[in-house]
């Protein structure tokens, strides 16, 4: 006789599985609300994701965006500039891909004024697929138009306006529902699920690049606390303490758990007054445009699919019989579908209404998806493991990384690095007669983040070389090339949150034949000096004591690497100033006495007015140095200052000043669309407002 033979162990594992089990539905359960066999299997997750629900929270949200992006259009947009933006033939644009062309400024405002009816569209719920097309296709040209315009939250701008071109948003407060009345009042779930997922990542990725030593030293944002919006903080903690734990930790704490308390059915009630002060103080303390209000007008999808019919107590009865929650099945899920089972066959045959939504969710819930359905379910788990992958994909472009990891935009590290630019020199040498001419760095765009990056920067060496080569040939008197066989060298010195002053790129390298690939690390980007990061405190302390002096004393500690000189000369208004080693041996030069002092650390000498110096680090090792100065302009106005009541105080809510500027910004973005459309149909000659440029090379 065989029997089966019971071993305690195994037994023992197996419960210990079923505890974990029932522990981790129970979480499920009163985590979100929802019940753990919705993600048990993908046929369970995917009903789970096509069920009816509610659609007026959607169509609010909807309402709210396209508004929103009214307005966006002539800020961040650029609408308001699209003269500078486009309206200049040499200005160099940073497209993410090569064949990527700006159109003409003609052009380029008909294109903003089909975005500005694709939004109008969006809000009025009219023709929705047709107006979100024409929205945000045009908007993902101009965002991969320039990159150096690029931010998190034009990023997730576009982000939830491609989400929208899929949904069903104008089934409830659109004029498509009002055309056609019968469109379903029920979108499926999914719908939410993707956007409310997205603003998810969003928090908990800004919250996870925020727990890095960098950030939570306090180094990232610094005098934040001197901001009137932060001043009650200050009444009980020091600027110091405020920037500290306010600003750095708790905005990291903040930013990675809000999203859970959002979700969690138990804490969200407490979580949402935090979460709107969080972002209408974000509204104050950054110039981040449209960011706070796209994230406020999220906020209510936290909450019930149908809370807008409750608030205007529409279907009431007919909410309050069958739909408690629609977007959570929990305990009254099945006495209510019990309920509507027993209805007549008369009852089921009505149109889909609020009154019948249980019904219908009973159909999804027992019958099989089709494969179209389970097609869309793959793409909805593609889309959201590609957002949990892209902020962290930055070993596969290494050609983006610099002194930050990857392309700024999709790694939701929102604040994380704050820049210092001191000097940025364009070297163009004519190769025919070594003759070497410096131009305006920013002559052929107003932007500065191509300072930091290696891509940007090859871009507009091309720029730069292109625009020459096209002055050349008119015998522009502000290009004295010989030839068109140049180099072109950048010399740029940056801080980053901080630290100390150092060079960017390499500035022996011709960016004409310096070589780049997005998959490779660039060889003439030079690393971030993080050896001396651990002096931070004592550069700190230093440049108390520098300010200690007087109001118009200032101190620059530079870092540089073997071999590479500083070259520069002070302008005149720069006075008594003093060259310190604090490590590292360096090489001094004034050119005007050709004399050269060799100084170690601890040594300081000081620098002549007027002559150009230099500077050389000696050895193998990086040095550091720093440069006190008082500045001359600023010594006197202190000393002639008068009556200090009659200094103008900047106010703290300039929210009236604020509308007007945005009012008159808005006015130009108008008239530029204007303009082009009279110009293309009827030639009237558009008036531009030109940035100015210095273009001469010296």
């Amino acid at each position: 006789m065989f029997y089966r033979q019971e071993y305690p162990a195994l037994r023992d594992s197996t419960n210990l599985r079923k505890r974990i089990s029932d522990k981790l539905k129970e979480f499920i359960t009163i985590f979100g609300g929802y019940e753990a066999y919705h993600f048990s299997t993908f046929t369970n997750f995917g009903k789970w994701l096509h069920r009816p629900v509610d659609a007026s929270a959607l169509g609010i949200f909807r309402i709210l965006y396209g508004l929103i992006m009214l307005i966006d259009l002539a800020e961040e947009r650029g609408g308001g500039q699209m003269d500078v933006r486009f309206g200049e033939p040499l200005k160099c644009h940073f497209p993410l891909f090569g064949g990527l062309k700006a159109f003409s400024f003609p052009t380029m405002g008909c294109i903003y004024m089909i975005m500005w009816f694709g939004a109008v569209g969006i809000a009025l719920g009219y023709r929705f697929r047709l107006s979100c097309s024409a929205y945000i296709l045009p908007y993902w040209y101009i965002f991969l138009l320039d990159k150096p315009s690029w931010n998190n939250h034009s990023y997730l701008f576009g982000l939830i306006g491609a989400m929208l071109l899929f949904t069903q948003a104008n089934r409830y407060w659109a004029l498509d529902k009002y055309l056609n009345p019968n469109l379903p009042s029920t979108v499926p779930y999914w719908n939410y699920f993707l956007i409310k997922f997205q603003f998810f990542i969003l928090y908990m990725y800004a919250g996870l690049k925020k727990f890095s030593p960098e950030w939570l030293a306090g180094y990232a944002m610094s005098s934040l606390s001197h901001h009137w919006v932060l001043s009650p903080f200050c009444w009980f903690l020091s600027y110091e303490m405020v920037d500290l734990l306010i600003v750095h930790w708790f905005a990291a704490i903040f930013d990675f758990s809000i999203a859970f308390f959002m979700t969690c059915e138990l804490t969200r009630v407490w979580a949402t007054p935090f979460m709107l002060l969080f972002h209408l103080m974000n509204s104050r303390l950054f110039v981040i445009g449209m960011f706070p209000w796209v994230c406020l007008a999220q906020v209510p999808m936290f909450y019930g699919c149908d809370w807008p019919r409750k608030i205007t107590r529409l279907n009431c009865k007919h909410l309050s019989f069958c739909i408690r929650r629609p977007e959570v099945e929990g305990k009254h899920r099945n006495a209510e579908c019990k309920t509507d089972s027993t209805k007549s066959d008369t009852d089921k045959k009505v149109p889909d209404n609020s009154s019948t939504r249980c019904l219908k969710l009973e159909r999804y819930q027992t019958a099989n998806m089709n494969l179209f359905q389970k097609c869309r379910v793959f793409l909805v788990l593609f889309y959201c493991c590609l957002q949990l992958f892209l902020p962290y994909s930055h070993f596969i472009t290494q050609g983006y990384n610099n002194w930050t990891n990857g392309l700024y935009g999709y790694s939701w590290d929102m604040m994380v690095h704050s820049y210092e630019t001191l000097e940025v020199q364009v070297k163009i040498v004519d190769n025919l007669n070594q003759q070497e001419h410096y131009m305006d760095p920013y002559a052929f765009t107003e932007y500065d983040r191509w300072t930091k990056y290696a891509d940007m920067a090859k871009q507009y060496a091309e720029c730069i070389q292109k625009n020459l080569h096209r002055l050349y040939l008119k015998k522009s008197n502000a290009i004295p090339l010989k030839s068109l066989n140049i180099s072109i060298y950048f010399d740029v010195w940056c801080s980053m949150n901080g630290r100390l002053m150092q060079r960017v790129f390499d500035p022996r390298v011709d960016l004409m034949t310096a070589e780049w690939s997005p998959f490779k690390r660039t060889a003439w980007s030079l690393p971030l000096l993080d050896e001396f990061k651990h002096i931070r405190p004592k550069l700190l302390t230093i440049s108390n004591e520098v300010y200690n002096w007087n109001n118009a004393t200032d101190v620059l500690f530079v870092a540089d690497y073997p071999s590479l000189t500083l070259k520069n000369m002070l302008p005149p208004d720069i006075i008594n100033t003093t060259l310190t080693i604090l490590e590292g041996n360096v090489r001094y030069a004034e050119m005007q006495f050709n004399e050269s002092y060799f100084l170690t650390a601890g040594k300081s000498v000081t620098i002549s007015g007027g002559v150009e110096y230099r500077v050389t680090t000696v050895g193998l090792t990086p040095a550091i140095y720093m440069i006190t100065y008082t500045n001359k302009t600023i010594l006197e106005d202190i000393l002639t200052v008068g009556d200090k009541d009659n200094i103008s105080k900047k106010p703290w809510l300039p929210l009236l000043q604020e509308f007007k500027a945005r009012l008159e910004n808005y006015k130009r973005f108008l008239q530029h669309m204007g303009n082009c459309v009279l110009y293309l149909m009827y030639d009237v000659p558009i008036p531009l407002q030109l940035r100015e440029k210095h273009i001469n090379l010296t």
